[in-house]
């Protein structure tokens, strides 16, 4: 008890010490005022005008009855919090503008919803390729891939083209997701047709199991031959999850004032600043 009373005293004091106006904002609300933050920097931005961060968001700020000072502490507060993330507050600032956008029969300025613009923004190439040519056995090995993976959708696409020299009978593509443990899923063999362009499009889901994705452009079932095949317009595209397309939106600060760098600073210097004076 006397430890508790001790450190009550303690966090009073830095409050006091702080500034005594300062409020932590429930979550609840702070997604509204994102909410409202979103649909003010999308107005801004579809009418082309600039405004300092800051003062743009001042009068949200008041609207609920908090200071630009409140919101920088309370951005600051969630490293101490363990068990909260502000991409949480951020998802439900989402279904917030949602919810806004059905009430309004879709007449809302936010024409496409924060989490499609996270995906869309989040969503990357990692492997490109406009033209590979094989016409040895040692260089074969330029169409097997094997690339690690993270959670979420991984396109591949391409499109493959057995010349008539070719000397094999069979020819095959072989794809697959594989496993932390060795064990492989998705797998997809394909044989090859000759003398005309094969297309392939696939998506594949990694999960949290997920340890790499492979692909054999070329595999020999019988003893290989010369081969002479063509792969053309390889690309391999990744998309995160929802949730980690949105924590990325948050990270990146992409073009949501709210997130901007004097934020972060401020809060950051509040931290530092109720922490020195519990210390004292």
């Amino acid at each position: 008890m006397k430890r508790i009373i001790t450190l009550l005293v303690v966090a009073l004091m830095a409050l006091t010490t702080a500034c005594s106006r300062r409020t932590i904002i429930p979550d609840e609300e702070l997604a509204m005022i994102f909410r409202d933050a979103f649909l003010t920097n999308a107005y801004f931005e579809h009418k082309q005008l600039s405004a300092d961060s800051l003062n743009l968001y001042a009068p949200i700020f008041e609207r609920y009855g908090y200071t630009t000072e409140d919101v920088q502490l309370t951005i600051g507060n969630f490293s101490r919090r363990k068990s909260a993330r502000l991409g949480d507050v951020v998802e439900r600032a989402i279904v917030l503008l949602e919810e806004e956008g059905l009430r309004y029969d879709q007449q809302v300025v936010v024409l496409d919803t924060i989490r499609e613009v996270a995906l869309r923004r989040a969503t990357c190439v990692v492997l490109e390729d406009s033209l590979i040519r094989v016409q040895s056995l040692r260089d074969t090995s330029r169409l097997h891939f094997t690339l690690p993976v993270e959670e979420g959708e991984y396109t591949v696409s391409f499109r493959t083209t057995v010349d008539s020299l070719d000397k094999n009978d069979r020819l095959q593509r072989r794809t697959w997701l594989q496993h932390k443990d060795g064990s492989k899923h998705s797998l997809q063999i394909m044989t090859l047709p000759r003398k005309r362009e094969d297309k392939h499009s696939r998506i594949y889901r990694a999960d949290s199991l997920t340890d790499s994705l492979h692909l054999r452009l070329i595999h020999f079932p019988d003893k290989p031959k010369r081969p002479d095949v063509t792969v053309r317009d390889l690309k391999i595209t990744y998309k995160p999850n929802e949730r980690e397309a949105i924590e990325q939106l948050y990270r990146q600060q992409l073009g949501i004032r709210i997130f901007a760098d004097e934020f972060f600073r401020a809060a950051l210097q509040n931290e530092q600043t109720i922490e020195k004076d519990s210390i004292q």
